[in-house]
């Protein structure tokens, strides 16, 4: 447990980032189903029309996504390296 956990650190942190993405991949489409958050703001600006609303919400989503794109990768290359996060 000692040696295999911290081996396999990095890549339990690469799963754990591919799923944030596919979680925030899916906002919009869950917000077709009547789920709340960013995606309904998207969904309910792209069906009335309204481009910069759409824009702005889809803007923040992608940002949501790059920070904590950033985060998991960083946390995974400190415990790959040995050091503590």
């Amino acid at each position: 447990l000692k040696v295999q956990l911290p081996l396999a650190m990095p890549t339990i942190m690469a799963g754990i980032n591919q799923s944030i993405m596919l979680a925030l991949s899916m906002v919009v489409i869950a917000s077709m189903v009547g789920a709340p958050g960013l995606g309904a703001d998207v969904y309910r600006a792209v069906t009335q029309i309204q481009i910069g609303k759409g824009f702005e919400a889809g803007l923040a989503i992608v940002v949501i996504a790059i920070i904590l794109d950033r985060l998991t990768q960083n946390i995974g290359k400190n415990k790959k390296q040995g050091g503590t996060a």
